[in-house]
């Protein structure tokens, strides 16, 4: 289940970026209205899906809960996927699991 939240982690990090990048830039500057409705919609669907995969995934590898605000979090800054990404994938190969606690 992790491997899936990664893979959709990204492409919902993706749609935020074609959504900021691509749809805003086409509808206030080319005049293209539809672009926003498109992506906006899409990147609203893959953010639901993102926040209930990532509330089933917190309770599988014991995640605390600081943590998974964070992850939440990183599904509103661009780019702050790739981080999060390359966080799960060492942790997962450390075999420990990821909390924001150190003790």
């Amino acid at each position: 289940m992790l491997s899936f939240f990664r893979k959709l982690s990204l492409i919902e990090g993706l749609s935020l970026i074609g959504l900021l990048l691509i749809a805003m830039p086409a509808k206030y500057h080319f005049g293209v209205v539809d672009s926003i409705w498109i992506m906006g919609m899409t990147h609203g669907v893959l953010w639901l899906a993102y926040f209930l995969v990532s509330l089933t995934v917190s309770h599988q590898q014991n995640w605390s809960v600081m943590f998974w605000f964070v992850v939440l979090l990183a599904s509103v800054i661009p780019f702050a996927c790739f981080i999060l990404d390359r966080k799960l994938k060492v942790n997962k190969q450390e075999g420990a699991p990821v909390s924001a606690k150190r003790e």
